[in-house]
């Protein structure tokens, strides 16, 4: 089954970050890192498990690092952003 094997973790990985650049938003750099964690999981050669365990592993860990990445890079709660200049100021 290739969902057991670690390559196709990190291809998914790749894909799903150049994703990321191509159509920037955050949205799939969330899922590249999980899919890059559940990689390293199996080369490490903890999880091994069916494919529905291997999805709910991968879920939760794009979970979780989506919302690290929000935690880091988002704005502070209550906080606005603020311009100062203008983009067609010289």
């Amino acid at each position: 089954m290739l969902h057991t094997e670690w390559w196709v973790w990190m291809s998914a990985a790749l894909l799903l970050a150049t994703a990321e650049v191509i159509i920037p938003g955050w949205i799939f750099l969330g899922f590249a890192a999980g899919a890059m964690v559940m990689g390293l999981l199996l080369l490490l050669g903890v999880a091994g498990l069916s494919l529905p365990i291997s999805l709910v592993i991968f879920a939760v860990l794009s979970l979780a690092a989506y919302l690290a990445m929000r935690w880091f890079f988002g704005l502070k709660t209550g906080q606005a952003k603020i311009f100062d200049t203008d983009i067609n100021d010289n």
